[in-house]
């Protein structure tokens, strides 16, 4: 008991501030998120990532962390000219972009893959970061090794005043004591703090075996002659405070201080502020006054010999965009991408935008798109809504090779090396590429590796007992070969972790003043190219816009075929300017004689079109678009064929989605529909419902790191979703309130109904006054339910 008037201490608790993740590409066993799982299943309340030479790792790390309830920091380790590692850790906003454009800059000036940052750059960009000296590839410890640790650690303490942090690791190793004890007398001798960290490798002791193996990959060798490259333990893991207090219980200050470090963090991914690059407008002007009169200007033109019933809908609809448009600021995004598409005419470079950028008025004035959206009836919300927090995705099809490359380079001269850059794509280990690197570890033969390559082809991966039945077909035996029981093991847990970074087939971020303050850039494998260390997916979620600028083969095609118009026929032909009710193009899709038609040329169109016997424009949309996996495989292909040829009566799951579902048959199609659906019948808001799209359309799984570990749901407020739609019966949204939809349910449409999968159980239901079996619903508890959480799937049919 205390004294009295005396208080508790406070719990000081530990951060662990050195963690690498798979991003350090062959040199961590775990991904970020996994990391993030464990550091909240410790109890670690602030977890630091710092990755080798990049942030590619930061903002999938970040949204876990946060998610999970744990502080992130996000730093990097810096490789030398001596090929040692420099932990560098930004305090603040400034700091953060101080380190981005100083890996910007020593991965510039080098080819890919050769990097290396010199005294100079460090000095240069030292400004709010913190310097660690990190662990037994760091810095400092190959300083003490030449001799030079004292002069080393000097430098560092004058570049980093007040900003630097000797770094104690202890992996239960004689030789790594031996340099502790230096470094603690290097310290005193400066006074200089330190802390304790466990140079995080992988999450778990089991993923130290996944890290060997990126081991021998990285050195082109596998286990049998890998010798001391591989760890000599499996001490690596996150540790929780206890396990850090019991290793330096003899300095329980340094444990004490990581959380002074931590709290001298003032930075987060969150303060990342995209914005456009400046656009030039005369004095007097705004960006969205040029917009309008340019989109109003040109939109006589487009619409010139249109039908009076359309043309009268023109100033209104485009009024109606400019105030969305205007809102969220996003003028000067599509003037910039009018300047690609102006650029493209003046240099007789065909361009044309494409999915949901079509659905804007603004867009097919300014003649970035082709297709006349009040014609087609398209819905502008589809692209960018008031209620959607997305940000547009404008995609331009280009001609593949030196037309497209002309454009890619006109943007990079236009608005600077630094200020735009493609978006980067991870490349994952997927099957066949999985099962030669392990093997390669593992020490198979090349006649061996040949026919374990065999077993995945490149759209299926096989894992557990259908992976080992695959191994007995090729003539292995899992059951009688332990080597082959491991291969398997790290083959599959290897599956979707990073490999390295591509660039992505056309993504363009630019940014007013320099990207690299953002993000860092490199080079990629391409001459003249850069990309940014972030996928589609990263800038997606921190709300970055870029410009999708596309090859297509037959984009070439109409090219040469539009010119060929005007030279035969005197004939000046566009893209918009293609009839839709030309009788010959329907009679020749009618019959199928389609070999040589772009989209419509494959097998199975050619077998569906003489079935659908499309007579409109719309009823080629749906051609193209039921053709895929999607539709087939939710066998929303053969309800439309026979509701199609009037086999089958067009029915819809409840009155209030005949709207949605009308011009589809009754058959879900559209990812429009999706949304129209999830607002009115589970009354989601816009964001939410554009949130379910994504979700439903994410293709990418969740790593797992070879366990399942399902996330619990998000607690969520019951009142929700309870309020009534228009038009839609009350009893269906008192039904649907006491199913407790959470936030983000997961949909599956299908041609009997709407199913519903959602993470809490459900509570007895009743629609228009009868229970939910007498409407043919089902409640079926999946088999893969686990502790955390009931899945049921609730599927509604009839009305």
């Amino acid at each position: 008991m205390l004294p009295e008037g005396e208080r508790q201490p406070a719990l000081i608790m530990y951060c662990e501030l050195h963690t690498r993740s798979a991003f350090s590409f062959l040199s961590s066993g775990s991904q970020p998120q996994r990391l993030a799982e464990r550091a909240a299943e410790l109890n670690i309340k602030t977890v630091a990532l710092i990755d080798r030479d990049t942030v590619a790792g930061a903002v999938r790390f970040h949204f876990e962390a946060r998610e999970q309830g744990i502080t992130p920091i996000i730093g990097a380790e810096l490789t030398m000219e001596d090929g040692s590692l420099l932990p560098l850790v930004p305090m603040t906003l400034a700091g953060y972009q101080n380190l981005s454009r100083l890996i910007t800059t020593i991965k510039l000036r080098h080819r890919k893959g050769e990097h290396f940052a010199t005294r100079k750059d460090i000095e240069e960009h030292s400004s709010s970061l913190l310097c660690f000296t990190g662990g037994a590839d760091g810095f400092l410890h190959r300083g003490i090794k030449n001799g030079n640790g004292i002069a080393d650690l000097a430098w560092l303490n004058y570049v980093f005043e007040k900003r630097l942090y000797v770094e104690l690791q202890r992996h239960h190793l004689r030789h790594e004591e031996a340099i502790n004890q230096s470094l603690i007398g290097l310290a005193h001798k400066l006074r200089l703090p330190y802390f304790a960290s466990n140079g995080v490798y992988y999450a778990d002791h089991h993923d130290r075996e996944l890290f060997d193996v990126f081991t021998c990959i990285r050195n082109h060798t596998n286990i049998y002659d890998a010798g001391k490259l591989l760890s000599e333990n499996s001490e690596r893991y996150l540790k929780n405070e206890q396990q850090m207090r019991q290793l330096f219980e003899d300095m329980p200050e340094a444990i004490e201080r990581t959380n002074e470090i931590a709290s001298r963090v003032d930075f987060s991914m969150d303060e990342l502020s995209y914005k456009f690059p400046d656009y030039a407008v005369p004095p007097g002007e705004t960006v969205s006054s040029v917009l309008r009169a340019k989109a109003i200007e040109r939109s006589h033109e487009r619409y010139r010999d249109k039908s009076w019933p359309i043309r009268s809908q023109v100033i209104p609809r485009l009024e109606k965009e400019f105030r969305i448009i205007e809102m969220k600021k996003l003028a000067g995004y599509f003037l910039q991408v009018c300047d690609i598409s102006d650029f493209c005419k003046t240099n007789k470079i065909l361009s044309q935008g494409r999915g949901s950028a079509a659905n804007s008025v603004v867009c097919y004035a300014l003649g970035i798109t082709a297709v006349d959206p009040i014609q087609h009836k398209l819905l502008f919300e589809r692209f960018l809504s008031e209620k959607y927090e997305q940000y547009p995705d404008i995609d331009i099809d280009l001609p593949s090779g030196d037309d497209r490359e002309r454009v890619i380079q006109h943007v990079y001269n236009t608005w600077g090396r630094r200020s735009s850059g493609m978006t980067a794509n991870v490349i994952c280990y997927r099957g066949k590429s999985a099962i030669r690197e392990v093997g390669k570890t593992f020490g198979f033969d090349a006649d061996e590796l040949g026919r374990l390559s065999k077993i995945n082809s490149h759209y299926e991966i096989f894992k557990g007992d259908e992976l080992n039945k695959r191994l007995k077909e090729a003539g292995f035996d899992p059951a009688a070969n332990k080597r082959l029981q491991h291969f398997a093991d790290l083959y599959t847990r290897i599956l979707d972790f990073p490999r390295h970074l591509g660039q992505h087939s056309g993504g363009m971020v630019i940014s007013m003043g320099q990207l690299d303050g953002m993000v860092p850039l490199e080079p990629a494998s391409m001459p003249d190219r850069s990309i940014i260390q972030w996928d589609k997916d990263d800038c997606e979620a921190l709300k970055i816009v870029k410009i999708d600028l596309l090859g297509l083969g037959m984009m070439a095609v109409l090219r040469d075929t539009i010119e060929l118009i005007k030279e035969n026929h005197g004939v000046e032909m566009g893209l918009y300017k293609i009839p839709h009710d030309d009788e010959k193009v329907y009679e020749a899709l009618q019959t199928g004689d389609t070999v040589g038609m772009f989209q419509v040329e494959s097998r199975a169109q050619i077998a569906f079109l003489p079935k659908a016997k499309p007579a409109n424009f719309y009823d080629i949309v749906v051609q193209v678009a039921i053709i895929r996996p999607g539709p087939i495989v939710g066998n929303m292909l053969h309800a439309y064929i026979k509701r199609r040829q009037g086999i089958e009566p067009v029915t819809y799951p409840h009155p209030s989605l005949e709207p949605v579902l009308k011009r589809t048959m009754g058959v879900p199609l559209f990812q429009e529909q999706l949304l129209k659906m999830a607002m009115d019948i589970a009354n989601f808001t816009g964001s939410e419902a554009e949130e379910l799209r994504r979700a439903m359309g994410f293709k990418t799984p969740r790593p797992q790191d070879g366990k399942d570990r399902p996330k619990p749901p998000r607690r969520h407020d019951p009142e929700q979703h309870s309020a009534r739609c228009p038009g839609t019966d009350r009893r269906v949204h008192k039904s649907l309130r006491q199913l407790r939809l959470p936030r983000i349910a997961r949909f599956q449409l299908c041609p009997s109904g709407l199913r519903i999968r959602i993470f809490h159980r459900p509570l007895p239901c009743r629609i228009h006054g009868r229970d939910v079996q007498q409407l043919s619903a089902r409640i079926l508890l999946s088999r893969d339910a686990c502790k955390r959480r009931t899945a049921a799937r609730v599927a509604f049919s009839g009305d």
